[in-house]
């Protein structure tokens, strides 16, 4: 698993991840993508999951404590790329139901 790029327009910060989300890869990810949250303080983190292969509930938990994150510092979450097996995890999840996390099945990418 790694973050392809991570983007920062100033109010966006966006990560593009690839590969598979696992309990292994989600430990380096969290602490890569917390770090950029908490020094750029944006208003909106986006997750582009479309070029993730594999996921597990760690992706729930990479989502779930990012949003903690995100929120810290006035900020929503936007997951992005969400198909497939992967949209169908986070769907099940009822992520998608918390305030200030909204789930969609485009990309970010450009």
């Amino acid at each position: 698993m790694k973050i392809l790029y991570g983007e920062n327009d100033g109010s966006t910060v966006t990560f593009c991840l690839s590969g598979e989300l696992d309990h292994h890869t989600a430990k380096k990810l969290r602490a890569e993508i917390d770090g950029e949250i908490l020094l750029s303080r944006p208003a909106v983190v986006k997750l582009d999951f479309s070029d993730v292969t594999m996921m597990d509930s760690s992706g729930i938990g990479l989502i779930l404590g990012r949003k903690q994150t995100a929120q810290s510092v006035g900020a929503t979450v936007r997951v992005s790329g969400a198909v497939g097996e992967i949209g169908k995890i986070i769907r099940l999840s009822g992520l998608e139901r918390l305030p200030g996390l909204t789930i969609t099945e485009e990309s970010e990418k450009r």
